[in-house]
């Protein structure tokens, strides 16, 4: 995760790489819109461990979406643990 301004810093530097490939702002919100409930609602949290596991799993579903990780087969068969 990123620590401080220094590495948010550095963050928007690399996200700043003018050779990758740029997200329309629509395909974004969709994508923010498809991430967990708990993890848009855990943002506004007080406790500061909350919103950082909520911004963790919103950085994860934009990835997520974005490498393109197929979703798991819906004919797969569930086994229990």
């Amino acid at each position: 995760m990123v620590q401080g301004i220094n590495g948010l810093a550095t963050m928007f530097y690399f996200c700043s790489n003018p050779r990758m490939e740029r997200i329309e702002r629509d395909e974004l919100s969709a994508i923010l819109l498809s991430a967990p409930g708990w993890a848009r609602v855990g943002l506004t949290m007080p406790d500061a461990h909350m919103r950082e596991r909520a911004a963790d799993t919103l950085a994860a579903t934009i990835i997520e979406k974005l490498q393109g990780v197929p979703a798991p087969d819906v004919n797969q068969l569930r086994l229990p643990l």
